[in-house]
């Protein structure tokens, strides 16, 4: 299996590349640890910004593959000298079009590669980026247009162009809106023929690392987004040290050319700084619009990266799907086995790693382990294009079994935290340091601290200055250089950070008990057939959830059970089996916490929590408002109302 090869490797290293990063921890009167820090791996060059990043690469590298694009069907490779001269191209025709140094362009679209190319172009011309989630809603764009004071929008189709015309027709000085659909590269291309190159070059090389490179509005669970200033140099700390922490296992372990698949929204940070790192560190990558699981597969097998960045909800539907495809041969119960296997397994392999004088699997287990290999795990990674050695999940804890059957499967998960105000990453798992159920250890040149009431507090070049137009906000979650994120947390003896969950989310039952709804909501959305949940409680006797059914887990156990496909929910909510099929994900998820935390009852809801019925944020968060109030009803029935 190539990443137990991968680790035995690194041992016989000396624990060189293990040891790159050192985490500094203090501890209080009693021996806890409340701050880790980790001193940077790179450090902001004198002179030079990030908009440099893809004419450095022209210039050191001009035949490098920097990227892949997806044209008629295959992924054709686009060299570091190719990417430069568009991204030129581009920025002379944003001069054109009357883009001023420091002026601000939205862009709206989902994930693609002219996404990278305007990015880029933006900064080159000097201004900053606006990103605006595709599926925003007319009020979301017109806030952020008119409080950004955007002069540019360019849109990813006409419907999405059609959306902000009318968001933004009230407005004193509307934005100019151009199509990517509509020939809008194609256009800035024609438009800047005219202006010379010295313009491009003059303008990029007056930014800074003070430079404000992007206002990241956060989606926001409740509330008007908060436009999070983010300069160069904020975006180059975060890059740039991720790229030093983690590259050189691909370099000196893996023998793999490092290559990605980037399917995140652009719009959100996460999938910006991922990209960022990718072309810093000439990591071969490309684009893909969704995370829709069976959109993204065929793409996964056709790629074949080497690595990802995901969310959970990426995971679980992998694993939901090896389930179901075993379940249809008949094999549920031996895919059942294979996972008792996986964990056991990825415990004592990992315990054996990490600690010298763990015995590690014994023969049995490891017997089980390579016959389900054969059976189910290379069917995994086959899922994901058949090269896939590591992958990072970040957005929300990723339970921890089923990263340990992503190990035994073959696949390394690493998870990080991070929020907007952070350039995304503030911690993650630190390479050949694998420790599931965590979320790793600060980010090199990063500080996290645990407040006395449990509140995660982070320090560093990757945090953000301000709210755009904002200082209450600003004044309320920075204090004396430390952001409070909000998250409340632990740090672990050896500096590794777990969120336990949102100050605000917490939930307090009648008897007093104070409840995190993430760590049960997180573990119950890791098992068939749960596709959303949210936890209730608050201020009642007992804790319940409200839950939705994945379609194609519900076709699959109908089709099983030789039973209508058609078969109505309101049937199926009733239904002693699927209530047993449910309540077994219920017990999964309750073994986590104490019994007055756990969850006594559930109702199987119509529908599903998704952005376009405003129920979940763009980044896949839960609107715990808005789901209360559109469930009211259901709520009041799990406690006899």
């Amino acid at each position: 299996m190539g990443v137990r090869k991968d680790l035995r490797k690194a041992q016989r290293h000396g624990g060189g590349l293990a040891e790159r990063a050192r985490v500094e921890l203090v501890k209080d009167a009693q021996g806890t640890v409340r701050e880790a820090r980790t001193p940077p791996l790179a450090t902001h060059p004198a002179t030079g910004t990030i908009a440099d990043i893809p004419f450095t690469n022209a210039a050191e590298a001009p035949a490098a593959v920097v990227l892949r694009r997806k044209q008629g069907g295959a992924w054709c490779p686009v060299s570091a000298e190719a990417f430069a001269r568009e991204v030129t191209e581009t920025a002379k025709g944003l001069v054109a079009a009357g883009l001023a140094p420091g002026g601000r362009v939205a862009l709206m679209s989902r994930t693609r590669y002219e996404w990278a190319v305007l990015d880029f172009a933006i900064w080159a011309a000097g201004g900053q980026t606006v990103p605006v989630y595709a599926t925003s809603s007319a009020e979301q764009i017109e806030w952020m247009v008119s409080d950004s004071g955007a002069s540019l929008l360019i849109a990813e189709t006409p419907e999405n162009a059609a959306t902000a015309e009318a968001a933004c027709a009230g407005l004193k000085t509307p934005p100019d809106i151009r199509t990517l659909d509509g020939g809008a590269m194609r256009d800035l291309r024609e438009a800047g023929r005219e202006i010379p190159d010295e313009e491009v070059s003059k303008r990029r090389s007056a930014l800074t690392a003070d430079s404000i490179a992007t206002l990241c509005y956060t989606s926001g669970t409740t509330g008007r987004p908060k436009g999070c200033v983010l300069t160069h140099g904020n975006l180059h700390a975060e890059a740039a040290n991720t790229v030093e922490l983690l590259h050189p296992v691909f370099r000196e372990i893996t023998g793999q050319v490092a290559s990605t698949l980037l399917f995140l929204p652009l719009a959100h940070i996460l999938g910006r700084t991922i990209q960022l790192a990718c072309l810093l560190a000439r990591i071969e990558l490309g684009h893909w619009p969704s995370i829709r699981p069976d959109e993204l597969r065929p793409e996964l097998r056709g790629f074949r990266p080497t690595f990802v960045v995901g969310v959970p909800y990426l995971f679980e539907k992998i694993h939901d799907t090896g389930r179901a495809t075993a379940e249809k041969i008949g094999r549920g119960a031996s895919f059942d086995r294979a996972e008792r296997v996986a964990v056991r397994f990825g415990e004592a392999s990992l315990a054996k790693f990490l600690s010298k004088t763990a015995p590690g699997p014994s023969l049995g287990l490891s017997l089980g382990w390579a016959l389900y290999d054969l059976l189910v795990y290379r069917r995994i990674r086959k899922e994901v294009g058949g090269r896939l050695r590591y992958a990072i999940s970040g957005g929300s804890p990723l339970d921890r079994d089923l990263n340990l059957f992503f190990y035994a499967a073959g696949i390394i998960i690493y998870e990080g935290y991070g929020l907007t105000e952070t350039s995304a990453a503030a911690t993650i798992t630190p390479p050949l340091k694998p420790r599931p159920g965590t979320v790793g250890l600060p980010v090199p040149g990063t500080a996290v601290r645990i407040a006395d009431d449990g509140e995660v507090l982070i320090k560093g070049g990757i945090v953000f200055g301000a709210y755009w137009n904002n200082p209450a906000a600003t004044d309320a979650v920075l204090r004396d250089e430390w952001f409070a994120t909000g998250d409340i947390g632990a740090l672990d003896a050896d500096g590794y950070l777990t969120i336990t969950g949102r100050k605000k989310d917490i939930i307090v039952t009648s008897g007093g008990k104070n409840v995190s709804p993430a760590i049960l909501e997180d573990r119950l959305r890791s098992r068939a057939p749960v596709a959303q949940c949210m936890v209730v409680g608050e201020n009642r006797s007992y804790v319940a959830a409200l839950i939705t059914l994945d379609p194609e887990a519900v076709a699959n156990w109908l089709t099983l059970r030789k039973r209508p496909r058609e078969t109505p929910l309101s049937e199926l909510a009733k239904d002693p089996d699927m209530l047993g099929y449910v309540q077994k994900a219920v017990d999964h998820a309750n073994a986590a916490v104490s019994r007055a935390e756990s969850i006594r009852t559930f109702a199987i809801i119509e529908g599903d929590f998704t952005e376009d019925n405003g129920l979940l944020t763009p980044s896949l968060k839960i609107r715990r408002h808005a789901v209360t109030e559109a469930y009211a009803g259901e709520i009041e029935g799990l406690y006899g109302g």
